[in-house]
């Protein structure tokens, strides 16, 4: 080990780096490769850093080996010397994988040779300068240098980038001398358009990308588009992608069978309920394939038939159809069982996998010691195999392992396990199941997917999805990585949220005060805006952790236009008019701001009720509402009214007020408006707040118990005898109404034709108390 870190640091890594690559068999095994072959060339001449740094780059991403030496020779021989130059190269021979290349042709697209003076640099700059010139007296330093700049590069493509930004800078400066007062201020942000207003886009390689939401009012915007530069069927130009004699037939094949049609899919686990990160994934995979007139299917991996349920099955397909996607199909890991084992026994014969006897705890982590039966005869592993199939090991007494590593250095990963548990679907028939790294890729290419859309911690796993279809000889699809969308406040792991309704603190599943998608659903989170959410956040590499808040802003903005007011009193407090001329009806607008939409007739008695919050017995400043000495307007009834007796209760509690009313037009107006309620339905009200007190409950440096000792004992308040106006008497399941001045409700389940029971989905405004 000690001389393999003296090699790599040789060619100028450092020793940390050096340790790190060593952990990757793979990459240091090809590292030395290189590093000999580079020594072949110069004798006894050293490597020097910045050939070293190349060589070091070249190797973590060129995956056919068959061009190692001769990328080695151009770089060793100086004729590549920036990492320009060698990503040019690298494009190049993923571009065209014919074993005789040109030459010629690769020494040009890689700038070879070329040498650009600095006189070259100082006259081209000078010329673009010289087009922006009106635009940057006027503007100054407030201009844009950035197309400045990437003007330069373009002409100037194989020149020195530090070079290049120096030369700029100078003549800027020149041209328009230093900078003034004027020039240090900031340049006023213009106002952004709102969301629903604009479209979210991205432009990247000469590709521009729209994802539609099923609302068709909204934009998916994707930050990480790369993959759509490519055309369909140019899979090999994909980076890390390895080119086999057969790949372009297998292409050719698969754009016949497709017609050159976008495939995508969503690939659910049915161990558990979607969650909102599954959201973001639901929209990027279908939404993808909507916007490029493709197709989606929906694909549950069930390969583990310990931890799936029918229920799980069904919320999956019931949580995407709610979010407004149809599949194209609904497959399963299981409809291809047979056809996977036949691959698997195709995979030993071709001397690619073999029967393993180390346990499972032997096989956890990445330092795995190697198998003494890697090397055991095709015959041996194709006869146990068979054996594994017929139920003759024990549980965990052998696997079959793939012979392979993984970018992240882990040696053989596993293909097939023995369970002696009935599948949902297969029953008895199978007692070995395959794993998600032999079964993915080749469900993929099995439904001919063009675009393999995974988060990013599958990554690590993308060498070993090329290296199974290619070991097979069968299409490979492209396999694309994004970020996760996590929330704070919460925790979405299936795991936790068992272990939160396994000590009763929720309720199931889809209690609202988690974020599973079922939960939301429940709390009255609409459709509609979590598609937007997940168009807001967008598509990029890196994670993505969210507010709550932020959602529920989405969420606002879809109620305040859906959701029809009802006038509701959380805390009654009964109010007797002394001096109201006639029971009668008013007429309530469903939107008060756009009284088009329709309204509804609520009661007006000389008995009504309030909020107890709206009154108060002794004035305070800034109170604006009903007190012995200040009158209140009620809302649509066009009254005023004035206190004139308050009653209380044996315990010196306020009960009930007398007043009397007069009406709006001939008094003063009041300083205040509030709702009421007459003749109205009891109702249960449950309000809910985060269930976590901290905003990260699963760091212990924030919650060092445990995130079971961070429950918000306040997450939930049960008001069982609220009042509500009759209008939502017949409401169904999942309906939506503004209580006016109280929040967003959604009718829960539990509600029955005696009592309705109504949620809280969010408060009317963000309360700015929150953390």
């Amino acid at each position: 080990m000690a001389d393999a870190v003296s090699i790599f640091m040789s060619i100028g890594l450092s020793e940390q780096k050096a340790k790190e690559t060593l952990k990757n068999e793979a990459l240091s095994s090809t590292l030395k490769k290189a590093i000999e072959q580079a020594q072949g060339l110069l004798g006894s001449a050293c490597i020097d850093k910045t050939a070293g740094t190349l060589l070091y780059n070249m190797v973590t991403r060129l995956k056919d080996l068959n061009r190692l030496s001769f990328l080695t020779e151009y770089i060793i021989t100086r004729k590549i010397t920036s990492e320009l130059q060698l990503s040019a190269a690298l494009d190049f021979l993923k571009s065209d994988p014919q074993e005789n290349l040109d030459r010629l042709e690769f020494e040009a697209t890689c700038g070879v040779g070329v040498v650009v003076t600095p006189e070259q640099i100082e006259d081209a700059v000078e010329l673009i300068i010289r087009k922006h010139k009106d635009q940057l007296l006027a503007e100054r330093y407030h201009f844009n240098m950035g197309i400045l700049m990437g003007e330069a590069r373009t002409a100037l493509k194989w020149a020195d980038g530090k070079i290049v930004k120096n030369e700029v800078d100078m003549q800027v400066l020149h041209f328009l001398g230093p900078k003034t007062e004027a020039d240090l201020e900031k340049k006023p942000k213009a106002a952004k358009p709102k969301a629903a207003e604009k479209d979210m886009k991205i432009e990247q390689n000469l590709c521009t990308v729209v994802y539609s939401v099923p609302s068709g009012e909204n934009w998916l915007k994707v930050n990480h588009v790369v993959y759509c530069s490519l055309s369909l069927g140019e899979n090999y130009k994909t980076e890390g992608y390895v080119v086999t004699p057969n790949t372009m037939t297998l292409l050719k094949k698969h754009l016949e069978e497709t017609g050159g049609q976008v495939r995508t899919r969503f690939p659910p686990e049915p161990n558990g309920i979607l969650h909102i990160g599954h959201a973001k994934a639901i929209n990027f995979n279908f939404g993808f394939a909507k916007a490029n007139n493709g197709i989606c299917f929906l694909r549950y991996d069930d390969t583990n038939p310990e931890k799936e349920e029918e229920k799980y099955f069904t919320a999956i397909r019931e949580m995407v159809e709610w979010l407004g996607y149809r599949p194209y199909a609904v497959t399963h890991a299981s409809d291809n069982f047979q056809l996977l084992y036949d691959l698997a026994v195709d995979l030993i014969r071709r001397g690619h996998a073999y029967v393993c006897h180390q346990r499972g705890e032997e096989l956890k982590g990445h330092n795995v010691p190697p198998s003494p039966w890697r090397e055991r005869p095709v015959e041996e592993s194709l006869l146990l195999f068979d054996r594994m199939r017929k139920g003759m090991f024990a549980e965990g007494e052998v696997t079959l392992r793939m012979k392979m590593v993984m970018e992240d250095g882990k040696m053989d990963p596993v293909a097939y396990r023995i369970k002696y548990t009935p599948h949902h679907r297969t029953g008895d028939t199978w007692c070995i199941y395959p794993t998600y790294d032999y079964t993915h890729c080749l469900c993929d290419s099995i439904e001919n997917i063009t675009h393999s859309l995974c988060t990013k911690e599958f990554q690590s796993r993308r060498s070993s999805y090329f290296w199974l279809c290619n070991a097979l000889d069968v299409y490979c699809p492209v396999q694309w990585e994004y970020g996760r969308l996590n929330l704070t406040y919460t925790v979405v792991s299936k795991r936790k949220i068992i272990k939160l309704v396994e000590t009763a603190i929720v309720r199931d599943w889809d209690d609202p005060r988690l974020f599973t998608l079922t939960a939301l659903r429940r709390r009255g989170f609409p459709p509609q805006a979590i598609n937007n959410f997940c168009a807001r956040v967008g598509v990029t590499v890196a994670q993505t952790t969210m507010e709550p808040h932020l959602l529920e802003a989405c969420v606002r903005e879809v109620l305040n236009d859906t959701a029809p007011r009802a006038m509701a009193v959380l805390e009654p407090l009964k109010v007797t008019i002394t001096n109201l001329p006639t029971n009668k009806e008013v007429r309530v607008p469903d939107f008060p701001a756009n009284e088009a939409k329709g309204s509804h007739v609520v009661p007006f008695s000389n008995t009504i009720f309030i909020e107890q919050s709206d009154f108060r017995e002794v004035m305070e400043k800034g109170y604006k509402r009903l007190t012995p000495d200040q009158p209140v307007g009620l809302r649509h009834a066009g009254y005023v009214i004035s206190v004139q007796r308050v009653i209380k209760d044996g315990c010196g509690n306020v009960c009930e007020l007398e007043v009397s009313c007069a009406s709006s037009d001939s008094v003063e107006k009041p300083k205040a408006f509030i709702q009421w309620v007459s003749d109205p339905l009891q109702c249960e009200v449950r309000l809910y707040e985060r269930l976590f007190l901290h905003k990260n409950p699963e760091d212990p440096a924030e919650v060092p118990a445990g995130f079971l000792s961070d429950i918000n004992p306040y997450s939930i308040t049960m008001i069982e005898s609220a009042l509500v106006d009759r209008s939502v008497g017949k409401a169904k399941v999942f309906d939506k109404f503004q209580f006016e001045r109280v929040g967003y409700f959604s009718v829960d389940p539990d509600s029955t034709s005696e009592k309705l029971v109504f949620n809280r989905t969010v408060t009317l405004k963000e309360d700015p108390g929150k953390i």
